[in-house]
């Protein structure tokens, strides 16, 4: 009976942790090379198969982050509905990411209902061309939109911004009004519960990095990113980490694997 006890409190536990954690930034364009802005994602997930795959959405043709079973069927297979991206641009240079949030959700939508952030970002990459667009698209979803969660947002016209969005409301902070030019992220929010905050020790040393980094900010590419953030050690870079993603312009960085494993490529619709 103790070992019984002791085997289901492991599950518990386990079952506590956090299985979707990202850190990401989202630089201003007004302190960037070319004046677009750039948006970084290091993904930590359950899923350490991830691959870069190409759709045509209802508007937009479109490059996504996705988990890699979908490399073994044809997006045909997919229904609509249920595709999923975990972060992507589009033809007109709309870019949309996530991080997971577990201090939102307040009402009693059952679980069934929710972990629709990947659906919502697809959707999102298909008829999306700016963040005011992105705004218009959470407002007329229907509710509960089934989701607890930040998304990062960078457009063609210089758009960068963060939502923090649950089941039926949404919250907005401007990078291009962010004093540092730019703003880190990690897997809580600021209208949130406090008490349940995850990811505070990565949002910490993400932003000790940047504060304390030599680079002038107008160097922060995805070499940058990738070398300083993700490749960083503990506790950004873990055991479940499975890529790390840079939108640049029209140019999608990204690293599918271990970032201090595997190379950083290019890819561009």
């Amino acid at each position: 009976m103790k070992t019984v006890r002791y085997f289901s409190l492991v599950l518990l536990l386990l079952a506590a942790v956090p299985s979707f954690a990202c850190t990401s930034v989202i630089v201003s364009g007004k302190y960037t090379k070319d004046g677009k802005a750039v948006m970084f994602k290091h993904r930590d997930s359950q899923c350490q198969d991830v691959a870069v795959e190409y759709f045509q959405g209802e508007k937009y043709r479109m490059m996504c982050i996705v988990n890699a079973d979908w490399a073994t069927h044809p997006s045909a297979q997919v229904p609509l509905g249920t595709r999923e991206a975990w972060a992507g641009e589009n033809e007109t240079g709309f870019a949309i990411m996530n991080t997971a949030t577990y201090d939102l959700k307040d009402d009693d939508v059952p679980e069934s209902l929710m972990e629709k952030e990947g659906v919502l970002m697809y959707r999102a990459l298909e008829i999306c061309a700016t963040i005011e667009d992105f705004e218009h698209f959470l407002d007329t979803l229907s509710r509960p939109m089934g989701v607890q969660a930040n998304f990062g947002v960078i457009d063609e016209k210089g758009g960068a911004a963060y939502y923090e969005v649950d089941n039926s409301s949404w919250v907005k902070y401007d990078v291009n009004r962010e004093p540092l030019g730019y703003r880190v992220v990690t897997n809580f929010t600021m209208t949130g519960r406090v008490q349940d905050r995850k990811g505070v020790d990565r949002y910490k040393k993400a932003h000790k990095i940047l504060m304390d980094t030599e680079v002038p900010m107008d160097r922060w590419d995805h070499s940058f990113f990738i070398r300083e953030i993700s490749c960083s050690g503990a506790p950004i870079l873990r055991k479940n980490t499975s890529c790390a993603v840079v939108f640049e312009g029209r140019t999608m960085w990204a690293s599918l694997g271990k970032p201090d494993r595997v190379p950083c490529k290019s890819y561009e619709l």
